[in-house]
């Protein structure tokens, strides 16, 4: 279901004032290079919130996100440091991503246990295991290959935020141009439909878990190249700036909207960066994602009894 101008969610009205206050009480946040360093900031949040959108669309939720990708980037940072290629190490990474997403998707879907009940245990597994593998240190000495990709630029345009546009641009394509996406809002908004005409809806609905799980594998790749290292509790906490962005964004059971989501991950880099010029203390910067979100729904809310 597309979105006309008239329906665009609150957090864009939010972005726009957010952007004009710290632009005027923030020193340097207009600069171009610090716009660039938002850009790429946010770049690695939106691998996680594009799947997310989708998962939340399909009435479900992934708290392990960020345990996960925590776990894939220090098994592609060991497997970089033992001598193996980049794409040997991305393989592994993404296996593990696509490993937890199937679990998550097998027990919600096929065993309909609770998302959120699933997802908080099988995050705690994940940042257990990294932990373990780790003794809970950052895996250095990965190399020169991937932290010299990660900074190269693309046209003038940083690696990171290249993957990003290239991660929308695909997910937006199978949203909605595709038989997936159209599964994937059936999913949340009417599954008997799909189960009368035939469709193995389960099979869809764990395939978007599996997705997930893959794009967290794949932000390893950008994490741990911003980071020269792996470290096991480095993502703890994207998952929850993620489901904020897809939630503000518009995003709902049976009804998405990806460029909502982009526009609420873009009000959150913006609202983090922008404090953090201003030196605004770090919990207040966490206090302030969750104000972010209860304004922006109600903006929508005093929209809509309009």
């Amino acid at each position: 279901m597309h979105k006309g101008a008239q329906n665009i969610p609150g957090v864009a009205y939010l972005l726009a004032a957010l952007f004009v206050l710290f632009s005027v009480f923030g020193p340097g946040f207009a600069s171009l290079p610090n716009l660039m360093n938002i850009g790429t900031q946010s770049s690695i949040l939106l691998l996680l919130a594009l799947p997310m959108t989708l998962i939340i669309m399909s009435e479900g939720l992934d708290l392990s996100m960020g345990a996960v990708l925590g776990l894939a980037g220090v098994i592609l940072a060991m497997l970089l440091v033992h001598g193996n290629g980049l794409l040997a190490a991305l393989a592994a990474a993404l296996a593990a991503g696509v490993a937890f997403g199937i679990l998550n998707g097998v027990l919600v879907v096929t065993l309909g246990m609770p998302p959120f009940v699933v997802t908080l245990g099988t995050l705690g597994v994940a940042q257990g295991i990294a932990l373990a593998i780790t003794d809970g240190r950052s895996i250095v000495g990965i190399g020169r290959g991937l932290p010299a990709l990660y900074a190269s630029t693309w046209l003038g345009i940083p690696f990171s935020i290249v993957v990003a546009v290239v991660a929308y641009l695909a997910f937006h394509a199978l949203l909605y141009h595709t038989r997936f996406g159209t599964y994937v809002f059936a999913i949340g908004g009417n599954r008997d439909a799909l189960l009368l005409a035939g469709v193995p809806a389960n099979l869809y609905h764990l395939s978007i878990y599996a997705l997930g799980g893959l794009m967290t594998g794949f932000a390893a790749l950008l994490l741990t190249g911003r980071m020269s290292a792996g470290h096991p509790v480095a993502a703890i906490g994207m998952e929850f700036d993620a489901i904020a962005a897809a939630i503000v964004g518009g995003a709902e059971r049976g009804n998405g909207w990806l460029p909502g989501t982009v526009l609420g991950l873009l009000a959150v880099g913006v609202l983090k960066n922008g404090l953090n010029v201003m030196a605004v203390p770090s919990a207040l910067q966490v206090a302030s994602i969750g104000l972010l979100v209860i304004v922006s729904l109600l903006i929508d809310s005093i929209r809509r009894k309009r």
